[in-house]
């Protein structure tokens, strides 16, 4: 199986850490492919568009080397493209779909950015000295202690490849309009929720198991980065889903 992993707001492949490691010892006979948004990572230079299925396209242009078919693991933002890309391909193409922490127009304002994350959100694009403001993105987006190591690689990555705050913004714009089509996509796909993300309410990704009889799984006490946070309890859930 050939997967594409795509990340969430402001964040690129090197965010996911060891995880995609563990993904590879959990399941060795499948390949990995992380996946840059315009404006992170590798392509930290472009302009981010402002619609989720502009983004969406710009990933399937990437992946156009990797024949399909694919299946897809996705986080937040990265989740709303990968959704939008299950809707608009032929059937098969993606055959398994897994979104974690995610949110869709399906879902009211309030639930898909909680109000009480907008102002340090907006504080901390404002910010301009990058290792206490990466710092405070994970206290944000993760509910484990602070860990030295991991805000130390969060600044290396931003000092390298630097998202600026205007694609950040940008993205938020495609994020805030984006509204799936009402069809559903495929008969099942993975939704994995963080009861204890302080970013986004896992009652976004409880909306899409109800509207669509997907299969949701709850973390009892995770924060929006559930890869960071617990990410053999990911896996888990994967090979219990594929293993069905």
């Amino acid at each position: 199986m050939k997967w594409i992993l795509l990340r969430g707001l402001a964040r690129e492949q090197g965010h996911w850490g060891s995880f995609i490691e563990q993904l590879r010892r959990a399941f060795p006979g499948h390949q990995f492919h992380p996946v840059d948004l315009p404006g992170t990572g590798v392509h930290f230079k472009d302009t981010s568009p402002l619609t989720i299925g502009q983004i969406r396209e710009c990933v399937q242009r990437q992946v156009a080397h990797i024949p399909p078919p694919y299946n897809v693991l996705a986080l937040s933002l990265g989740g709303m493209v990968a959704l939008d890309w299950a809707q608009h391909v032929s059937k098969g193409e993606i055959q398994q779909l897994v979104l974690i922490n995610t949110s869709s127009g399906f879902s009211p304002p309030w639930q898909r950015m909680r109000p009480g994350a907008w102002p340090r959100l907006l504080r901390l694009l404002a910010r301009r000295e990058l290792f206490q403001r990466e710092a405070d993105v994970l206290a944000l987006s993760s509910n484990r202690p602070l860990a030295l190591g991991t805000v130390k690689h969060w600044y290396s990555i931003q000092r390298q490849r630097p998202v600026s705050a205007r694609n950040a913004l940008r993205q938020i714009t495609a994020a805030a309009r984006f509204r799936p089509a009402e069809k559903r996509p495929m008969a099942d796909a993975l939704l994995l929720a963080s009861c204890g993300d302080r970013l986004v309410s896992w009652r976004c990704s409880q909306a899409l198991e109800q509207r669509w009889q997907w299969t949701l799984k709850l973390h009892p006490d995770a924060g929006h980065d559930l890869p960071l946070d617990d990410p053999q309890w990911i896996i888990q859930q994967i090979e219990q889903f594929l293993g069905r």
